[in-house]
């Protein structure tokens, strides 16, 4: 498939399919999540330690988690599409033909994580905060396979970086992958450094995901042409689902970081816990 951005004057073609096995096929989708996954738990891992939180322990709550949050992908995205499965359920087992959700994948993720840290005892929101910028990591590399598959774009635009295929009807169009992916790496960035220099409670860093992501997404989501929709109007006007979400977590995320952050008792209490655990890493 051909796709070009004229006004960057870039064209080039591209295959969904990296290469094949006989009669089986290796998607670029496919490839590009197990990277994003790969590398989140690399830097897992690489911190773990920072965050007092047991590699191993860790690693069940990975394992778990990839398993509940594809899922729970499959599950948030049916059921906002149930109209298309009601007739034939069996088709929601088909994974490969496409329909998973990033917020169902978080959710399942959080969901099956917080019980295996539960079982465990291993700290909820320390995990969390490490699985934060995780999220981001594979958010920011599995959006191109988006573009790969040539799904999730927006709507006409004429701007220079509008993106042209088959797929997108010929026209110009938001390139809305690479909008979300670009967020997520920097927040990636910025999500770090915070961990590093401003930690002061324990869900932190949840929280400012939280905050990053829902606010490009609750922008975003505006601009896509392949939206779940609410089963239900509102003053005349449907509502988008991960819209209506994100705006909620983005407001969520912002008032609990006041919330917590005014409580000087709390931050004050594990401001002490963390320089102690950059202590043990230095030494």
């Amino acid at each position: 498939m051909n796709v070009s951005f004229p006004g960057l004057r870039i064209d080039f073609d591209i295959n969904r399919v990296a290469f094949s096995f006989g009669s089986v096929s290796v998607y670029w989708y496919g490839i590009l999540i197990a990277t994003g996954l790969v590398l989140a738990c690399v830097y897992a891992f690489t911190r773990a330690k920072y965050f007092n939180v047991d590699k191993d322990k860790l690693l069940n709550v990975v394992i778990v988690g990839v398993i509940c949050a594809i899922v729970g992908a499959r599950l948030y995205f049916v059921a906002f599409k149930w109209e298309d499965y009601r007739d034939n359920p069996i088709e929601i087992f088909y994974i490969n033909k496409g329909g998973l959700a990033i917020y169902g994948g978080l959710i399942g993720a959080i969901i099956g994580g917080g019980i295996c840290c539960k079982i465990q005892k291993l700290s909820f929101f320390s995990t969390l905060d490490i699985a934060s910028i995780g999220f981001l990591i594979g958010q920011g590399i599995g959006r191109w396979g988006n573009f790969f598959n040539q799904e999730a774009f927006g709507t006409e635009t004429d701007l220079p970086w509008r993106m042209v295929s088959e797929n997108t009807g010929n026209v110009g169009v938001h390139p809305c992958f690479l909008y979300e992916s670009i967020w997520c790496l920097l927040g990636v960035l910025v999500l770090h450094i915070i961990s590093k220099h401003w930690y002061n409670f324990k869900g932190q860093i949840f929280l400012c995901y939280m905050v990053w992501y829902g606010f490009e997404r609750m922008l975003v989501e505006g601009l896509r042409t392949d939206s779940l929709y609410l089963p239900f109007g509102i003053f005349g006007y449907t509502p988008r689902v991960s819209q209506v979400l994100s705006a909620a977590i983005f407001l969520t995320g912002i008032i609990l970081l006041i919330v917590f952050r005014n409580n000087k008792n709390f931050s004050n209490k594990n401001k002490e816990k963390n320089s102690l655990n950059v202590e043990s890493v230095k030494n």
